[in-house]
């Protein structure tokens, strides 16, 4: 054994080690493989069967979700799934986004620090959290960010997804330091970003709309009962999105969608928001959907195509779904913004 005080014994940290990389693992929802019966059974279980999702009895939600939901559920989800797929490539448009996200968001931050490698996972799904975490550790991570891309925080989604990590972490022997970044629902960059696109998603329709719904993605209001932040966090977003354009709450209205099953969700519903609008009279209606990192499901489907439908058929004529930031540049830029931020000390 070397002897602590020999001029010879050199310790190295790793911030000197030369060969040390920085790793940010993105993190998104997660998707199916494909649109038929088996491959949206397989993820709606998974996604399902996660106690942080469905906070219920567990004896009893294993005969609901295995002996009612994941018998009949998957034949719709695939139908819905199959509306918005990405035929090119074969994949739904999350999976294609939020690769194109990571490439982008590594490109942009390998030009100012070359030793920071950049990678994507999903919570349910494929890449999982616990393969990306291995690769950037064997690519020499020896430090990693994880950034789930939801900018509102929920026990459902950033919670969940930092379980994920921190389970692989505890089968590592060799672990990597580990951050995770916060929730993002004020960050100007993220503000900003928000109304730039939806100006000019706006600017080239050809007609004003006379109202604007910012719809977030439900939750049962009994979490927000228990603590989660959720609710206020989507209240902070659209405050300062007013703030910033000089609107009024009837101008940019705030609504929640996707809710499952007969509990209460949080209010207001989005298909009922628009459906009571259009019969008041309001004929032209854009929807933004800050609460998605990149468009999916609930977007490209939900809203574009399900809550268009529902305005028109009660009385509507105009109707625009304003894309997620994506990966366009405003879009890099605020993922750039939060990792440089949640960095620090690191670079």
């Amino acid at each position: 054994m070397a002897n602590p005080g020999s001029e010879n014994n050199t310790f190295v940290t790793s911030a000197e080690n030369s060969t040390a990389k920085i790793g940010v693992l993105i993190i998104n929802l997660g998707t199916p493989d494909g649109t038929d019966y088996w491959s949206m059974r397989r993820y709606l279980k998974e996604f399902l069967s996660d106690p942080r999702v469905v906070e219920t009895n567990r004896v009893l939600w294993w005969f609901i979700l295995n002996g009612i939901i994941l018998t009949t559920r998957p034949t719709r989800s695939g139908k819905a799934y199959a509306s918005i797929w990405n035929r090119e490539r074969d994949e739904s448009p999350l999976r294609t986004i939020t690769r194109s996200q990571s490439d982008l968001l590594g490109v942009s931050l390998a030009a100012k620090f070359p030793d920071i490698i950049v990678d994507w996972a999903m919570r349910y799904g494929t890449p999982s959290i616990a393969e990306k975490i291995e690769g950037l550790k064997s690519k020499g991570c020896d430090r990693i960010l994880l950034f789930s891309l939801y900018p509102q925080y929920s026990a459902a989604t950033i919670a969940t997804a930092n379980d994920k990590a921190f389970e692989a972490l505890a089968k590592m022997r060799w672990q990597p330091a580990v951050r995770t970044a916060p929730s993002y629902e004020a960050d100007p960059a993220y503000i900003s970003a928000l109304v730039q696109s939806m100006e000019h998603s706006i600017a080239e329709l050809g007609w004003q709309p006379d109202v604007v719904v910012a719809s977030f993605h439900g939750l049962p209001q009994s979490y927000v009962d228990k603590g989660d932040p959720y609710q206020r966090q989507c209240e902070v977003t659209v405050e300062h999105m007013r703030e910033q354009l000089g609107w009024d709450e009837k101008r940019l209205r705030l609504t929640f969608q996707s809710r499952m099953g007969k509990e209460q969700w949080l209010l207001p519903y989005t298909d009922k928001t628009l459906e009571s609008l259009a019969r008041e009279g309001v004929k032209n209606i854009a929807v933004i959907t800050p609460g998605f990192a990149a468009d999916c499901i609930e977007t490209l489907e939900e809203i574009a195509m399900e809550a268009r439908d529902i305005f028109l058929e009660n009385g509507g004529e105009n109707f625009a779904a304003v894309p997620c930031l994506n990966d366009s540049v405003e879009g890099i830029g605020v993922l750039e913004a939060v990792v440089m931020r949640e960095l620090q000390g690191w670079i």
